[in-house]
């Protein structure tokens, strides 16, 4: 099966270091379709108080240290990533953080997570970069899929922007739903070679920044970022503390570009662009429309955040003043729009789009000069696939640290998507998934089983026989779904828990083959239709059942 094209914005530069970023866009407009279009689109005029969070991660994937670059310290993915080889790229003269890479060459994963520590509740801007490099001795790049926090987001083909000499960037903004956020590669059957990544990047946003959307329900995947009458670098950090990327897009034959002669304060608009936005923009002469076809590729059809920046160019004066209406293919986006010299942003936070996309901006009549537009940013509504429940996400994860050897997609979330659950581990559906069986039979596990465990209470069946776990079996009390209970074949020592005769739905529970100690429970005597296997082995039990 063959890669599906993504779609990708001609304004891609080149390998060389920063400060001019080696990056291509490319979106997860393969993603499908999200079907709700809301009847009311809130456009608004915003304001408010700047405040920005310091939590923010920068990894340079594979790299063996540290580095600074572009006023960037750059972190190894140690101690984010548990599976994976390190690479480094032959290509000469290339950036930094596109000289290594991670990859990760197990199949038989379904999904590889980097796992970073994020605050419940914040909203985060989570950037990939891919260069491939030709590190495993092969002529073109893996197709695989990216996971943020349990749900699909894009697919990663990178082909078209190889072939050319570029590398290829992604970026998703995400809502972290607990307090580590996971950022997964999974291989999806259509190549057979290993996922790979050159940098993550998770950092915070300002609270106000895109929170017109339902971010609870929906993640942005980003479409296009433009300044548009520029020509040149991408604009990032310093001028946007958020490190967003911010394209140019230069003016078309006979579009007049006008410089601004006014600063903008960031602090006025809810998305905080960075004054560089408004240095510029593209314009008409007076009484005439812009027309501007943007974003430059065709769209899906599904909903899409749009806003939208302008600023009147001319020295502030009470006679500086631009009335314009803003159409979306040919449908009012916002009416009388009254563009000062401070600066303004407009705004749908559901707003449907498809194909090609033209935006126009008709002058009043009165108008004493034409319109202007100098920044724009488009990004899909994703719908949310939902999470594991958060006490059952903490026992995995404590599962996963007691015992060694486990599978190596043993990291994210433990369920979603459901197609690459953890090996092992199945799941209930649902928007919020729980654990309902642990079947790792002769899996050449050793370690010891948690107290975690007990609070996996939608759990059915644990089968973990035919491995080296040792230490007590702990109390699972609390598992008042558990059917079958299969702990033979081990190491395990200790009593037989009395918890175990209190489960009412329990069926069988083998525990032969073990080293286990003391009576057997009276809980479990007096219960009649389970079928109890304590024999070979645990020869320290007494009062044995025949």
């Amino acid at each position: 099966m063959s890669c599906p094209s993504p779609l990708s914005l001609s304004l891609s530069l080149s390998l060389s270091p920063l400060p001019s970023p080696p990056f291509s866009l490319l979106r997860s407009l393969d993603h499908p379709a999200f079907s709700v279009i809301l009847s009311l689109r809130s456009l608004s005029v915003l304001s408010l108080s700047l405040s920005l969070s310091p939590m923010r991660f920068f990894i340079n994937c594979g790299a063996e240290e540290e580095i600074t670059t572009g006023g960037i310290k750059w972190l190894t993915d140690e101690g984010f990533v548990a599976g994976g080889n390190r690479s480094a790229v032959a290509t000469p003269g290339i950036a930094a953080t596109l000289a290594t890479l991670r990859f990760f060459p197990d199949a038989a994963a379904k999904k590889n997570c980097f796992v970073v520590p994020v605050t419940k509740g914040a909203t985060y801007l989570v950037r990939t970069t891919y260069f491939y490099g030709g590190f495993d001795g092969g002529a073109t790049p893996p197709c695989f899929d990216q996971i943020v926090g349990g749900t699909r987001w894009s697919t990663v083909n990178t082909s078209g922007d190889y072939t050319r000499g570029l590398a290829s960037y992604y970026e998703v903004v995400v809502r972290a739903a607990a307090k580590t956020l996971s950022v997964c590669l999974a291989r999806n059957g259509r190549s057979t070679a290993a996922p790979f990544i050159s940098a993550l990047e998770v950092a915070a946003l300002e609270d106000s920044i895109y929170n017109s959307t339902d971010l609870d329900g929906h993640l942005l995947a980003t479409v296009a970022r433009h300044r548009f009458g520029h020509a040149g670098a991408i604009t990032s950090y310093p001028e946007d503390p958020f490190n967003r990327y911010w394209e140019p897009f230069p003016a078309g034959d006979g579009d007049p570009v006008v410089e601004s002669h006014a600063n903008v304060s960031a602090a006025g608009l809810w998305n905080l662009p960075p004054a560089a936005a408004f240095q510029r923009g593209i314009t008409a002469s007076r009484g005439k429309p812009v027309v501007l076809r943007w974003p430059p590729v065709e769209l899906p059809p599904a909903t899409y955040y749009v806003a939208l920046y302008f600023q009147d160019n001319r020295t502030p004066s009470p006679f500086s003043w631009r009335v314009f209406d803003v159409s979306l293919n040919g449908e009012p986006f916002y009416p009388g729009l009254n563009v000062s010299a401070t600066g303004v942003m407009v705004f749908s936070g559901d707003w449907p789009l498809s194909g090609k996309t033209e935006i126009t901006l008709t002058p009043a009549p009165e108008s004493p000069v034409g319109p202007v537009i100098n920044a724009g940013e488009v990004l899909q509504l994703v719908p949310r696939k939902g999470r594991t429940v958060t006490r059952d996400v903490i026992a995995m994860e404590e599962l996963a640290r007691s015992l060694t050897n486990v599978p190596a997609d043993w990291n994210g979330d433990p369920c979603l998507p459901w197609e690459t659950a953890w090996t092992g581990v199945e799941c209930s559906r649902g928007k919020l998934a729980r654990v309902v069986s642990l079947n790792l039979t002769r899996w050449g596990l050793t370690g010891t089983l948690p107290e975690g465990i007990n609070n996996m209470t939608a759990l059915t069946s644990i089968w973990l026989g035919g491995n080296m776990i040792s230490g007590p079996i702990p109390d699972l009390g609390s598992l008042q779904q558990l059917v079958s209970l299969r702990l033979e074949d081990n190491q395990l020592s200790g009593p037989i828990p009395p918890s175990l005769g209190s489960l009412m739905e329990i069926r069988e529970i083998f525990l032969q083959n073990n080293d286990l100690q003391g009576a057997i429970p009276q809980s479990l005597t007096a219960r009649s239709g389970i079928n109890i296997q304590i024999s070979p082995g645990n020869n320290k039990i007494t009062a044995l059942r025949p």
